[in-house]
């Protein structure tokens, strides 16, 4: 069913082999029962004038469980749970779907596989409704299936599933117990936008956020660097972006792609990794997180891993005549001296899952950075 560049148009195109106003996906192994898929037709023709677009009927004698299907474009996130009755977006179980042709084949992926998990978060994009039969489809009694052909059909699976969610923008399944399935970024790969020009990354040009795993990952390396500077006596603080997401929202921004902290430049050499790293030397610590010298000037990153580029930004401050200044200057609007009377003390503040070292008046470290508001 997969368009080939190969084949001549009608193979290329499924579709056009399609004559008959409906269209019923039917799982393997379903039996056939004499008028069931007539009373699906005639349920989605009588809620035409609804939003009812799908009719599903359970296969064998497992009833199928109504979920809500709830999608978050900007979050890339699909939140399952219990559906009320009549209010289904989704459903859990083997199942034969029937849907009008047109309307199958206007999806911009009609044909995708886990068949039903392609329909439903397509039909929950253009706000469709499901419609559940009570009656049932047999299933035919299937023979054995050994380990490995079980392990075999639990990969191709999850190859397939992740390759839907790809296609879709989805990077976090949330599902009805709670629990989640992740098809983002992670430590053994890239992240998941490239370089960043003019300060936008080309997620926020699509009208969406920080992919979820990326945030996920950004607040685990802060987590990590925080850690590691507070064991060995390094005095930083939440700095810009970090320190207004710590205040709003005590999380990072959420279209975000990196933190910001400051640290007093004299601490460098009390933390092995920032030594190694002052030294020119990148350098990856037990945790796989990467630490460096900069290349645009004097400051520091720690890296998520040497595979995945997200990082959080070390800018090494000094005191000059009870002001607070660096060498590397970057042109940025907030990127501006300030008095060290805003470190002395340092608070600690609510950020991304853990208790960070902040200015002790952050509103006015703010305003003194943005401006007013």
């Amino acid at each position: 069913l997969r368009p080939a560049a190969d084949r001549p148009p009608p193979l290329a195109h499924p579709e056009l082999h399609i004559r008959t106003r409906h269209v019923a996906l039917v799982p393997d192994g379903t039996r056939a029962v004499p008028g069931l898929l007539e009373r699906m037709r005639d349920a989605l023709e009588e809620g035409a004038g609804g939003d009812t677009r799908l009719v599903a009927a359970p296969v064998g004698s497992v009833p199928l469980r109504c979920l809500e299907l709830r999608l978050e474009p900007r979050a890339w996130t699909a939140r399952y749970g219990p559906g009320a009755p009549g209010v289904c977006r989704a459903v859990e179980g083997a199942a034969v779907l029937l849907l009008r042709t047109r309307d199958l084949f206007a999806l911009p992926f009609p044909l995708a596989r886990p068949v039903p998990t392609a329909l439903f978060v397509q039909a929950a994009f253009r706000g469709w409704g499901l419609r559940l039969m009570p009656a049932a489809f047999p299933a035919a009694r299937r023979p054995p299936v050994s380990p490995h052909g079980r392990w075999k059909a639990e990969n191709l699976a999850e190859t397939r599933r992740r390759r839907l969610m790809r296609d879709l923008g989805i990077k976090r399944e949330v599902l009805a117990d709670g629990r989640e399935r992740w098809y983002g970024c992670g430590k053994e790969t890239a992240r998941c936008f490239g370089t960043v020009h003019a300060r936008t990354p080309q997620y926020l040009l699509a009208g969406r956020w920080t992919p979820p795993c990326c945030l996920r990952a950004l607040r685990e390396t802060a987590r990590h660097v925080a850690g590691v500077l507070e064991a060995a006596g390094v005095r930083y603080w939440l700095e810009g972006g970090s320190l207004l997401g710590a205040a709003r929202l005590g999380d990072i921004i959420p279209w975000d792609y990196d933190v910001d902290l400051g640290i007093y430049r004299e601490d460098v050499g009390k933390c092995r990794w920032l030594a190694a790293a002052a030294a020119g030397e990148p350098v990856e610590d037990a945790e796989g997180f990467l630490w460096e010298k900069a290349a645009e000037g004097d400051f520091y990153r720690v890296h998520y891993s040497r595979s995945n580029r997200l990082h959080v930004d070390l800018w090494p401050f000094y005191p000059r005549g009870g002001v607070m200044t660096k060498d590397t200057w970057l042109g940025h609007p907030q990127d501006v001296e300030f008095p060290e009377s805003f470190l002395r003390p340092r608070v600690p503040m609510p950020f991304a899952g853990f208790t960070a070292m902040a200015p002790n008046n952050a509103r006015a470290f703010l305003e003194l950075k943005f401006g007013p508001g």
